[in-house]
């Protein structure tokens, strides 16, 4: 029985069309249909599953950068009153004056956006070429290099880490920035080998009847690498440029070991929040009755700059880098 459209309730209830029965196995119709849904269109019971478990979810990312800009806007008080949980009784920008002294932003911001910058592009560029190489062209041992690339991303990174430290200070990329460029650049940066696969998978749905028809018209390879396969391929290059920009920006690791073994010269934003303590220390001497001793707000207030930038870059880029995952889901010809 098709359920009838009423734009007031009372009138289908006062109705001499149907009978109680009628009536009854109508609103049950109606209150499935609320509940579970119809066709393509999602239930309430469905729809309130899935916001509940977004809400949780985005309660889990968020609950840590609340506590920390909470707890970084407190003053010493606060901090030692069990009164005061989440509303501060004043805000107290103190805390994030001295992190900024303490922390030399201004020489370690330059120093992460080259770490995390300079490798990024080069690597970028670098899977680019190979991932087309790979999904392009049939070669020679091609399955056994594309195996071998795999296993040296299934090799656990400490396992080499000083056999290549050795290398690299035998050749003196040590303690600057070529440590960094130099196996982005022979595409062995950090997880290039994802990155070689994001481009190979990409070009591989590309229709090649674009590239046969550009052969036609006289292209080489090159072009049509410049000239089809890169316009093409931006959601992969975002992708790609996003997730090594982040991840060369949060390695500490490494940038430990390949920086200060030889030069303190260069420095990161997250270096400084790893020796924010000794810096601290070193800045603010502590005497007996020294109101600059450190504490919880003024770490949280370190975190939070150091957090910052990338914070910053996501919300303006967010909208592509959504895109481009969408994107990059389409298959070709």
């Amino acid at each position: 029985m098709a359920v009838p459209k009423m734009r007031n309730p009372l009138e289908f209830i006062k109705s001499d069309r149907f009978t109680t029965k009628e009536k009854f196995r109508i609103v049950r119709a109606k209150i499935a249909r609320f509940l579970f849904g119809f066709n393509d269109r999602a239930g309430f019971l469905l729809r309130l599953v899935i916001y509940t478990l977004l809400l949780c979810i985005g309660f889990v990312y968020l609950y840590p950068m609340l506590y920390m800009f909470v707890t970084s806007m407190q003053s010493l008080e606060d901090l030692l009153d069990t009164s005061v949980n989440w509303i501060p009784s004043a805000l107290y920008t103190d805390n994030y004056a001295r992190a900024y002294s303490v922390m030399n932003i201004r020489d370690s911001l330059l120093g992460s956006f080259l770490i995390a910058g300079a490798p990024t592009i080069f690597q970028v560029a670098v899977a680019a070429l190979v991932g087309y190489g790979f999904a392009r062209f049939d070669f020679r041992f091609k399955k056994l290099f594309f195996v071998l690339m795999i296993f040296s991303f299934i090799i656990p990174p400490q396992i080499l880490m000083m056999p290549t430290y050795r290398l690299f200070s035998n050749l003196e990329l040590t303690g600057s920035l070529n440590a960094f460029i130099v196996p982005a650049a022979l595409g062995q940066g950090l997880n290039s080998t994802i990155f070689i696969l994001i481009f190979y998978q990409f070009f591989k749905q590309t229709p090649q009847s674009l590239y046969e028809a550009a052969e036609v018209d006289g292209a080489n390879q090159f072009t049509c690498f410049f000239r089809i396969a890169v316009p093409m391929a931006g959601p992969a290059f975002i992708i790609a440029f996003l997730f090594s920009f982040v991840w060369y920006w949060n390695e500490t690791y490494l940038t430990t070991l390949y920086l200060t073994s030889r030069s303190n010269d260069l420095t990161t934003i997250l270096l400084q929040l790893q020796q924010f303590d000794q810096n601290f220390a070193a800045m603010y001497p502590v005497t007996e009755n020294s109101p600059h001793r450190i504490n919880e707000g003024i770490r949280m207030a370190g975190t939070i700059i150091s957090v910052l930038p990338l914070l910053i870059i996501y919300f303006f880029l967010q909208r592509y880098f959504v895109e481009s995952v969408d994107r990059t889901g389409i298959a070709g010809e």
